[in-house]
């Protein structure tokens, strides 16, 4: 009796990992095409850093605040997706800048590719061979809390005319590296019924999306003298 409880018990858990996959890349893919539309329009209306910031800011307090509230509801989806709009409004300015640029189109479809590659990639490989990354996660958030205190620190020392522009560069490449750590943690974490609400889920893989291609962005556009 207890090896049937244990397997109908197995076969529950891997009914509600693959249901999980499946909610979560179902919205993160319309999330994506959500923020790529509204990054469009953002282009389109040409609107100024101050617009994109603010939109950032939004797209912050949305996923601190209201979020953590409404993960367990439908609400939580629309959730996700004004948080997802708001960034990619937050995004049009910079991408607008690269193309004004004289080969800015080929350095932003270098980064969706790169981007594209890495995460396919290293999702594909954690879902294949399903190894366990959980052991990643505190190497993970001490690398996250440096890159981002460095790069408070970085605009600090912008503001008083420092030149931070290889330090910039270093933190963008280490962010590629955490984003990329991130893929495998967060994706080994749904695998192995670490992260069950696929809510959340698609927020952590789309954060990992969005600043995997906005740090390959500012790599490319430096390699390119850009």
């Amino acid at each position: 009796m207890r090896e049937i409880s244990a397997a109908q018990s197995a076969v529950a858990q891997s009914e509600q990992v693959s249901k999980v996959l499946r909610n979560t890349y179902s919205l993160l893919a319309m999330t994506l095409i959500f923020s790529a539309i509204t990054a469009g329009i953002s282009m389109a209306l040409g609107l100024g850093r101050g617009v994109g910031l603010i939109s950032s800011l939004g797209a912050i307090a949305l996923v601190w605040f209201v979020l953590p509230k409404t993960a367990n509801s439908a609400a939580g989806i629309w959730v996700v997706f004004a948080f997802t709009g708001l960034l990619g409004l937050g995004l049009g300015p910079t991408l607008n800048a690269y193309l004004n640029l004289a080969n800015g189109g080929a350095i932003i479809t270098q980064a969706l590719g790169g981007t594209a590659i890495v995460f396919f990639g290293l999702s594909a490989y954690v879902l294949t061979t399903r190894k366990d990354f959980s052991f990643m996660g505190g190497f993970l958030m001490i690398g996250l809390i440096v890159a981002i205190v460095g790069s408070l620190g970085a605009f600090v020392a912008s503001l008083f005319g420092a030149d931070i522009s290889m330090f910039s560069l270093a933190i963008s490449g280490m962010i590629v590296l955490l984003m990329s750590g991130f893929i495998l943690y967060d994706t080994s974490r749904i695998i192995h019924g670490g992260e069950t609400n696929y809510i959340m889920a698609t927020v952590s893989l789309y954060l990992n999306i969005y600043n995997l291609f906005t740090a390959l962005l500012h790599l490319l556009g430096a390699m390119n003298d850009d």
